[in-house]
């Protein structure tokens, strides 16, 4: 039988690949640049809105969250993997993760894509805004609003208060700059609906150079992955939060310069952006690892959303109750604001809840306030801090994995979830707060029973310490009888143990062997070979387990 042909390996001439990316996307850009000129319409339009064309706002806001991941959370020492859990805004009880998460980031990938956002949807909302004034009569540097400066101060702070308001009310323990991204794109969809579709799709083109760069070649063959729920990382309230802010303050401002778009064009581009930006994936808890998507409902509430937008501009000036000189355009206003300040409210109950005083659950390490546990199928104590069930799902759920409890920074965290750690067995937890961290390496060992399940321990180490034991499973039982005796493997806090027993009556326990070496039991021998244990008796060889070992 012929073997499996092997992936062929493919040259790894990255500079050259990555050179041949430089030309192409510098030829073309250079065409374009010689066609159209660099004093074409386009450049005079930049310079008009922009002190010497350029969005200083939106690059000072980029560096500044560049400089965030790279210093305060640590990801100049590990790129990939930064200091996250001191950062997240738990509570109102912890002002620290408040002010920090919306300027913070889980991963490198995670800022990677809030940059993209920023700078391009940034740059829309930035030049829609203006550096210099644009009501008749009035010349740059005449008066404070007027200052060119000033207006990119302005800018700024507008950009600040919005992180910090998709902060405080946020629901749960965000972290990222999605929240200001989502109100940059929905104050460029109401001014300049169509340019906001355009930077969509070069968005698209960006990360694509940005990937192409940074892995010019890729060779793939079939593997196993570990892989979550994409949606189920996505902070869709917040999204929300930050995408209606933006749109009320596009919608005001619009109505203020009396420039509107045409409302079909603001109707097509807010469907376009918030199906591609995933707003329709509405979700919930189900506990341990999973997780239920609300597809339809979630799709409904996007074109629901674009009807509202569409509402707010279209709204003529007309009375619509008399009485109190009610008019249609201020009703329209006011429902969209209704909508925002809901769904900003509905983060209140929950950050105003604390875990304080929660004690982890079984044996577990201390490194400072921290304490790191690992524990299956326990309750999930910050997700049932408010206590709701509707239509069948509540937030009573439970968890599984290694837990991260600080009562001082009202943190009760999931770090690593058990199925991830069964598959990966090895893993590491960055803890730390300002100026400080420590890691926790955390090791699943274990063996596979033949025919039936997992014997394992987990142990914690500190960085700098000994390794703890602080979880020991059940005993497995492997499929096979051998001579009328169950078998079971057995983790203990120092060895794992083959158990034999009649009648549910343990008879003996034995060692698991080294590897290449026998040890002997109720007239059978048990063989290690590599990584597999055998039981041989009356000429007889049996696989009674397997060693767990990580992807």
């Amino acid at each position: 039988m012929a073997g499996i042909p092997s992936v062929p390996t493919v040259p790894s001439w990255l500079p050259l690949w990555r050179f041949a990316l430089v030309v192409g996307v510098g030829v073309s850009a250079l065409v374009v640049v010689k066609v159209v000129g660099p004093d074409g319409a386009w450049s005079a339009r930049l310079r008009e809105r922009f002190v010497l064309g350029v969005p200083w706002g939106t690059l000072a806001t980029a560096v500044f969250l560049v400089a965030v991941y790279l210093f305060l959370q640590g990801g100049a020492d590990n790129l990939y993997s930064p200091l996250v859990v001191p950062f997240r805004a738990w509570s109102y009880r912890y002002p620290l993760g408040i002010v920090t998460a919306p300027f913070s980031h889980a991963g490198f990938g995670h800022l990677q894509s809030n940059l993209l956002g920023t700078i391009t949807f940034g740059a829309v909302a930035e030049y829609a805004y203006g550096h210099f004034p644009r009501r008749r009569g009035s010349q740059a540097f005449s008066s404070l609003p007027a200052n060119p400066y000033a207006r990119i101060a302005g800018f700024l702070a507008a950009v600040a208060g919005v992180g910090l308001l998709t902060s405080v009310f946020g629901v749960g323990w965000i972290i990222g700059f999605s929240g200001v991204v989502f109100a940059f794109a929905g104050f460029a969809l109401v001014r300049y609906p169509l340019t906001t579709v355009l930077v969509i799709f070069a968005g698209r083109v960006i990360d694509l150079v940005r990937a192409a760069f940074r892995n010019p070649t890729v060779t793939a063959e079939g593997t196993n992955r570990f892989v979550t729920p994409w949606w189920a990382d996505v902070a869709i309230q917040g999204h929300y939060l930050g995408l209606l802010i933006g749109v009320v303050a596009g919608v005001v401002v619009t109505v203020r310069l009396d420039r509107r778009p045409r409302v079909g064009r603001v109707w097509f581009a807010t469907i376009v952006f918030a199906v591609s930006e995933s707003m329709w994936a509405l979700y919930w808890f189900l506990g341990n690892g999973r997780y239920v998507l609300f597809r339809a409902p979630g799709t409904a509430a996007v074109f629901l959303l674009a009807a509202l937008v569409v509402a707010a501009l279209a709204a003529s000036d007309r009375r619509l109750v008399a009485r109190i000189d009610l008019r249609r355009r201020e009703t329209a206003l006011i429902i969209l604001g209704a909508l925002c300040l809901a769904v900003a409210l509905a983060a209140v109950p929950v950050n105003l809840l604390t875990v304080a005083d929660s004690s982890p659950p079984g044996e577990h390490v201390q490194v400072r306030d921290y304490r790191v546990a690992y524990a299956e199928d326990v309750s999930n104590e910050y997700v049932s801090l408010l206590n709701v069930s509707i239509g069948g799902l509540s937030t009573e759920v439970n968890t599984s994995g290694v837990i991260v409890i600080s009562e001082r920074r009202h943190i009760w965290y999931t770090a690593v979830t058990e199925s991830r750690l069964a598959f990966s067995h090895r893993e590491r937890v960055r803890l730390g707060g300002l100026g400080w961290e420590r890691t926790v390496v955390v090791n699943r060992s274990g063996w596979s029973a033949t025919g039936g399940g997992n014997a394992y321990r987990v142990s914690l180490r500190p960085r700098g310490r000994q390794p703890r034991v602080v979880y020991t499973s059940p005993p497995a039982r492997a499929e096979p009888v051998l001579r009328g005796n169950n078998v079971s493997l057995n983790a203990t806090e120092r060895r794992f143990l083959i158990e034999l027993a009649r009648d549910n009556e343990t008879t003996v326990r034995v060692r698991v062997p080294p590897p290449g070496e026998n040890t002997t039991a109720a007239g059978i021998t048990f063989n290690r070979t590599g990584n597999r244990v055998y039981a041989l008796f009356n000429g007889t060889r049996v696989r009674i387990a397997k060693r767990n070992t990580g992807n």
